[in-house]
């Protein structure tokens, strides 16, 4: 089943529901969407739970508002999805700069609807060097991407699943996977996915993790060159109460996709204990 909701500002949240038991909760990387979880979403489902994912505002086929593109809108989002399907004892599960918003979603609404939470690759707790985050990534990173969806979007979202996928790293390239980046990344707006790129990497998450009280799975990869281990994974899981960090040797950013059973597996066991 698929549909959706209305978000607070009259935004349209598409979103997708199947399955049958305890929700499990997905927030996609960006400039993707929904599709990036199909993977987690099929198997947990054929496992007994029910899987939502959605498409954050401006990206796939969610409404493409020219306001509200901002972390703490897409945590509200994402509150009015599980408001609106009344989820209970939910596992939230973010890649990326979802997993960003997963927290952002708890600082802001709480756990009252939630079991436990997943941080995959996640962009927590703040990407960009500053003078209270030193080991972060510079300015001109960022700077980067944001000249590129400028520039050239189309050809970027084919060139930059290269490191995303860890193609530069030696993973086997696959052009199914390239060209499914490219129509998630070009199905959404340039300009939502130009604003994204400040909330990605200059949001500080270190307040919303102190609202976190349930147990929390933190999945990297220690080759991830989109978003560095040790500036994210390895400082969240100082901070963050009672949060477990399992490092996947050699993985890049996509371990979704290019890690796809041993998620699956982690996630079924994580879900289960």
């Amino acid at each position: 089943m698929s549909n959706f909701i209305t978000a607070a500002d009259g935004t349209a949240i598409f979103y997708r529901d199947f399955g049958q038991g305890q929700p499990v909760v997905f927030a996609h990387g960006w400039p993707l969407n929904a599709d990036a979880w199909d993977g987690q979403m099929l198997f947990l489902a054929q496992n007994g739970y029910r899987v939502i994912a959605h498409d954050r505002r401006g990206h796939g086929r969610s409404g493409q508002p020219a306001t509200g593109n901002d972390m703490n809108s897409y945590a509200d989002d994402l509150a009015a999805v599980m408001e609106a399907l009344d989820l209970k004892d939910a596992i939230l599960v973010g890649h990326s700069t979802g997993g960003g918003e997963i927290t952002r979603y708890v600082g802001r609404h709480g756990t009252a609807r939630v079991a436990k939470m997943v941080l995959v690759s996640a962009v927590t707790p703040v990407m960009k060097r500053s003078e209270s985050n030193p080991d972060g990534l510079p300015q001109d990173v960022f700077d980067g991407i944001r000249k590129a969806v400028l520039d050239n979007r189309s050809g970027f979202y084919l060139s930059f699943p290269d490191t995303f996928f860890g193609w530069d790293i030696g993973f086997a390239k696959d052009e199914g996977m390239r060209l499914a980046f490219w129509q998630q990344g070009m199905s959404g707006s340039a300009y939502a996915q130009y604003e994204c790129v400040a909330q990605f990497s200059e949001t500080d998450f270190t307040s919303d993790f102190k609202g976190i009280d349930v147990p929390v799975l933190i999945v990297h990869g220690d080759a991830d060159h989109v978003v560095p281990i040790d500036i994210t994974a390895r400082k969240a899981v100082e901070i963050i109460p009672n949060a477990t960090l399992t490092v996947y040797e050699g993985a890049p950013h996509a371990v979704p996709t290019i890690f796809q059973d041993r998620l699956n597996a982690d996630l079924l066991s994580f879900i289960k204990a």
